[in-house]
C-alpha cells in the first residue's frame, strides 16, 4: 500500500502510517529499529532496495531522506516536504517513508525525521554516498547509535579513511570494513590450523580500494609485522599471503567468487568467498549495534601509517611473490627499475615496515601471531 503526501508535515506522515497499518490489518508495530538513509535521487532506488532486502532479517521502519537541490534562489527559500508512505508488501518486512526535502527545510532534516523515529528503538543512519566528514556531529547522525558510511563510494578513498580516523566516534562503521569480514574470519581460521610465527604479510588487490587498505591495516595492527601492499586488476581483494616460520599461507581469490586456501604441508582447499551485495552488508551491520573496537583500532593504526614521514626498512621475504609493492594506504609507486636512472630488471632491495600500533581497545578475541579468532 502506498500513500502519497504533497507539501505535508511530519505529523501528517505519522497519521498516514497509522492509517496504512489499519488498512492492511496490522495495527501493531513489530519493528526492531529505525533505519535512516540519507542519499540523493540517483542512488535512492538502490539504497532502498538494499534496505528492503535487509528488512527480512531486521524488520524496521526505513526513512529515506532525499535533499532536493533547488535550481533558483526563489526555490531555495521555499520550503516544502513531500512524502511517500509504504506499508505491507510494498515495504518489505517493515514500513518505508520516502521524504523529499525542498528548500530551507533540507537544512533541518533532523527535525523532520525525529517525530518519525520508532520510540524506544535503536536508530541507525546510513549514508550510501556523500557522507559527512564527521558523522557523529551531523544533525541526523547525532540521533543514531550506529552510523554507517562507505569510503568505497568516495573519490579519494585513502584520504577518506584518514578523515574517518580523525573524527571516529564509537558507533561509526564503514561498509568497506564489512566487506572484509569473510577474509578476516578465513585468515584467523587458517592460522588456527598451524602453530607458527608470522614474519611478513602481503595484501594484493585493486588500486585505491579501501577494503584492501583496511585489511592491510588490520593485519599490521594485530600481527605487528611488516605488511606489503601489491596491486592487481581485481576485482576487489585478490590475495593475502603470509610468510610464517612453518611455511607460506595464501588465500587467493582471482575471480571474485571462489578462493583457494593454501597451507604448506596441506592440500589446497576451495573456499566460497564471493563478493557480497549491499543488502548483505547492511544486514550484517544491523546485527551489531555496539561500538566496533577492532575497526577503530585498525582505522587509527592505518592513519598513523599514512601520515608517517619515514619508516624503517626490511628485506623482502623470499617466500613472498614479487608484486607491485606500495605502502599501506599510500599512493602506488613505480616498480623498482622503472625510475629514472634505474637499471632495467633491478630487484627491490627493501620494503617499508609498518610501525607498531598504539595500545588498541580490547576485543573479545584478538588476532595475534598465533591463531586467534576475530
Amino acid at each position: 500500500m502506498k500513500i502519497d503526501l504533497t507539501d505535508t508535515t511530519a505529523g501528517k506522515v505519522n497519521k498516514a502510517l497509522v492509517q496504512g497499518r489499519r488498512a492492511i490489518g496490522t495495527p501493531a508495530v513489530g519493528m526492531v529499529l529505525t533505519l535512516v538513509i540519507v542519499t540523493d535521487e540517483e542512488n535512492a532506488y538502490d539504497a532502498l532496495k538494499a534496505a528492503g532486502d535487509a528488512s527480512h532479517e531486521h524488520p524496521s521502519r526505513t526513512l529515506l531522506v532525499i535533499k532536493r537541490v533547488s535550481r533558483s534562489p526563489r526555490d531555495r527559500t521555499a520550503s516544502r516536504l513531500d512524502a511517500e508512505v509504504r506499508v505491507g508488501v510494498d515495504a518489505g518486512s517493515g514500513e518505508t517513508v520516502i521524504l523529499r526535502l525542498h528548500g530551507e527545510v533540507a537544512d533541518h532534516a533532523d527535525s523532520v525525521a525525529l517525530p518519525l523515529l520508532l520510540p524506544d528503538a535503536p536508530v541507525v543512519v546510513w549514508w550510501p554516498v556523500n557522507a559527512p566528514l564527521d558523522p557523529a556531529k551531523d544533525p541526523l547522525g547525532a540521533l543514531a547509535q550506529r552510523r554507517v558510511t562507505d569510503t568505497y563510494s568516495s573519490e579519494q578513498p585513502v584520504r577518506e579513511l584518514s578523515a574517518r580516523a580523525d573524527t571516529y566516534t564509537p558507533g561509526d562503521t564503514d561498509l568497506s570494513w564489512t566487506r572484509i569480514t569473510p577474509w578476516r574470519s578465513m585468515l584467523a581460521a587458517a592460522l588456527d590450523q598451524v602453530v607458527c610465527e608470522v614474519k611478513a604479510v602481503e595484501v594484493e588487490g585493486e588500486e585505491f580500494n579501501p577494503s584492501c587498505e583496511l585489511l592491510a591495516m588490520w593485519l599490521a595492527d594485530r600481527l605487528d609485522v611488516p605488511v606489503r601492499r601489491s596491486l592487481s586488476a581485481g576485482p576487489g581483494l585478490t590475495a593475502v599471503r603470509l610468510d610464517t616460520s612453518e611455511g607460506a599461507i595464501a588465500l587467493d581469490r582471482a575471480d571474485g567468487s571462489l578462493a583457494t586456501l593454501s597451507i604448506d604441508g596441506q592440500p589446497d582447499r576451495a573456499v566460497a568467498l564471493k563478493r557480497r551485495e549491499t543488502a548483505e552488508l547492511i544486514a550484517e551491520e544491523l546485527r551489531r549495534l555496539d561500538p566496533d573496537d577492532t575497526y577503530a583500532s585498525a582505522l587509527r593504526f592505518g592513519v598513523e601509517r599514512l601520515n608517517a614521514s619515514a619508516t624503517a626498512v626490511l628485506p623482502v621475504p623470499d617466500s613472498l611473490p614479487k608484486g607491485a609493492p606500495v605502502a599501506v594506504g599510500a599512493e602506488p609507486v613505480a616498480e623498482p627499475g622503472t625510475e629514472p636512472g634505474a637499471e632495467p630488471g633491478a630487484e627491490p632491495e627493501a620494503i617499508a615496515e609498518t610501525p607498531a600500533a598504539e595500545a588498541a581497545p580490547q576485543e573479545p578475541a584478538p588476532l595475534k601471531k598465533r591463531a586467534k579468532a576475530t
